[in-house]
């Protein structure tokens, strides 16, 4: 296996100043910046393991003012025309756009993945404002048929309010625009916490919001889930909490909001099957299989972290997966060549580990990669690809999270489905196949968000997104993602005042 830059200096010249002796970052309250006044907390560079900066952390009564703002802006924000209000996510979308390279930077050095990678990102980002400005601008509600004459019946989309959006390490700025973009085309404000791991990136996101937005409307706080996070769930004044996460956290936030009649969008793990029927081209569906489970060193809630194998092709299939995955540049995510990254933290390592010697200690045999390149820092771990597993394993049950792919030989298509169905997680599922009554039975019967066939992993931004059963309750993209920021409601309008005849009579 290559491994790129592991020891050398850093690929290019990075734009933003991090580390020691470099201006605070601020948190963004009411259109100012603002210090944070509680404890600091470190962030970590994954690809070193060193310090990269620290970050002052939010304060009760900083959050309070967060809100605060938010509750006042959102009135006159929603009562902004809708030209008005998507001119300003283009605006958003335009400085976004000058600060491309500076964005992708830190990016690169918060998460790790590769930096060709995240330029694309940023566009990705920006195309994400652009087009909810527009979808906004043509889609708000409809006219049911009224029951009688001289009545109309509105169904207006009307925004939440104050919408807390609670984002993760793995994707700071894709997932970001999922929440941010759709709730504030749509006419509510937003109090931003972002993860711990990736605040540097937010908070550069909230010197564009401070150019671009007005006061109130965007705020950005920063500190750990456990008292920030958990102090906006619980405020009073959100009117409904966006996160993406794992399974547990989501759902205790949704416990909470449960008890407090609160929306919560809910986007959760997963634990994604691919299935490889005995129609495909094994040397392709190994291709794309390999790009499935690894890209962002497995480190995407739809990465395949499962796979089900005809036995008549499973051999080749598994040889030309250990061939791929032996191939991967691991190193610097800096370097041009680097394919694969470092995991993000330490702890999400350690499981990935703790997986893999609980299933080899079962009977599994792993063909390829499964330990810390040799000299490396920072938090690398070898693409990794294990064969003799079953379902009795956590490997195969639980979200891993992490550069590993467990590959397991079915016989008939009955078999492979009821593989692929026997997780409690329903994100997606990628099937590969020239068959259609299996790309039909795999969208009629795997309970899944989303069906790649022989394309995995795409986000298509014009089509929604989102799991079932563990793997959470709503959609982002899509006019589906636009629409779960709002709620409906209806206006019946009697034209005029007139009497009706079910009305109690007049008193005598």
């Amino acid at each position: 296996m290559g491994i790129v830059g592991l020891h050398g200096a850093v690929a290019k010249v990075i734009r933003i100043p991090v580390g020691e002796n470099v201006p605070e970052r601020p948190l963004l309250i009411d259109g100012a910046f603002e210090l944070g006044s509680a404890e600091r907390f470190a962030i970590l560079n994954p690809a070193t393991g060193a310090p990269l900066d620290s970050v002052a952390s939010a304060s009760p009564d900083q959050i309070d003012a967060a809100v605060a703002a938010a509750v006042r802006a959102q009135r006159s924000w929603w009562a902004s025309p809708q030209p008005a209000r998507s001119a300003v996510l283009h605006a958003v979308a335009a400085e976004v756009l000058q600060r491309k390279e500076d964005l992708a930077d830190v990016v690169t050095l918060e998460t790790g993945r590769p930096y060709a990678r995240n330029l694309l990102y940023v566009d990705m980002f920006a195309d994400l404002f652009r087009q909810y400005a527009e979808l906004a601008r043509v889609h708000g509600g409809r006219i049911a048929p009224s029951n009688e004459a001289g009545q109309l019946s509105l169904v207006v989309r009307v925004p939440y309010g104050v919408v807390a959006s609670l984002i993760p390490w793995n994707y700071p700025l894709l997932l970001l625009a999922f929440k941010v973009a759709p709730a504030l085309a749509t006419g509510n404000t937003v109090v931003i916490k972002p993860a711990s791991e990736t605040t540097l990136t937010t908070l550069i996101l909230a010197k564009v919001f401070a150019a671009t937005t007005p006061p109130g409307v965007v705020n950005v706080v920063a500190g750990s889930g456990r008292t920030v996070g958990e102090q906006l769930v619980r405020h009073p004044a959100t009117d409904m909490v966006a996160f993406t996460g794992s399974t547990e956290v989501g759902a205790g936030i949704g416990a909470i909001c449960g008890q407090m009649a609160k929306p919560a969008h809910l986007e959760l793990g997963g634990k994604d099957p691919a299935i490889v029927f005995d129609d495909a081209d094994p040397n392709l569906a190994a291709k794309a299989v390999v790009w499935a489970a690894f890209l962002n060193a497995g480190q995407v809630c739809t990465s395949t972290e499962r796979v089900y194998v005809h036995h008549s092709v499973y051999d080749r299939f598994v040889d030309r997966v250990v061939e791929l995955t032996t191939q991967l540049q691991v190193g610097d995510p800096f370097d041009p060549g680097t394919q694969i990254g470092p995991m993000r933290n330490e702890r999400g390592r350690a499981k990935v580990l703790e997986q893999l010697a609980a299933a080899q200690a079962s009977g599994a045999k792993v063909l390829a990669g499964g330990v810390i390149p040799e000299g490396s820092a920072g938090f690398y771990l070898q693409p990794t690809v294990v064969v003799d597993v079953d379902h009795d394993m956590e490997l195969m049950q639980e979200e891993t999270f992490g550069p590993v792919l467990p590959i397991m030989a079915f016989g008939g298509d009955d078999e492979a489905f009821a593989l692929a169905a026997d997780t409690p997680y329903g994100l997606g599922a990628s099937c590969y196949t020239d068959t259609p009554d299996r790309v039909r039975r795999a969208y009629e019967e795997l309970t899944v968000g989303t069906v790649w066939v022989n394309d995995p992993v795409v986000d298509n931004l014009a089509a929604p997104f989102g799991g079932m059963r563990a793997s959470g309750n709503v959609r982002e993209l899509g006019l589906e993602g636009m629409d779960a920021f709002t709620s409906t409601r209806h206006v019946h309008w009697n034209m005029r005042l007139e009497d009706k005849p079910w009305w109690y009579g007049d008193v005598e």
